[in-house]
């Protein structure tokens, strides 16, 4: 991609930058849908962790992002990964558990969970694109 002139990458990036955008707008939409077309709003809860999910990321591990994937032996580092995979599995585990007492039906409950991965695979979407750089290239 280094071959391609400034203006086709940043039209490129721009459009990253797009899809990312629809992506969690489209995750915040099934997270509305989910309370809205049931006349329920216990799904929202789930709305919690996807707040408190970045934040062990942000405070412990620093603002290099590499340090996720690999082998640290700094203990805050592993800090942030225990409380973001908590975080994570509560994502998850909300809306089972409202499902499992009844406070939520199936509908409301395959929403929410659809929700969970649109976000997931937004997540996914922007640690690709940032571990490219392509942006620095062009200023």
């Amino acid at each position: 991609m280094a071959d391609l002139p400034g203006y086709l990458r940043s039209c490129l990036s721009m459009g990253k930058l797009a899809f990312l955008a629809i992506l969690v707008s489209g995750g915040i939409v099934l997270q509305i849908l989910a309370c809205a077309l049931y006349n329920n709003w216990w799904p929202m809860l789930s709305a919690i962790t996807y707040v408190l999910l970045p934040m062990p990321l942000l405070f412990f591990a620093g603002s290099n992002g590499s340090s996720v994937f690999s082998e640290s032996d700094s203990s805050w580092v592993n800090l942030a990964k225990f409380l973001t995979g908590f975080s994570t599995i509560g994502s998850i585990a909300i809306p089972s558990i409202l499902k499992h007492s009844g406070a939520i039906g199936w509908g409301a409950f395959a929403m929410e969970l659809s929700s969970f991965f649109v976000f997931v695979l937004a997540i996914l979407c922007f640690m690709g694109m940032s571990d490219e750089d392509d942006y620095y290239s062009m200023i």
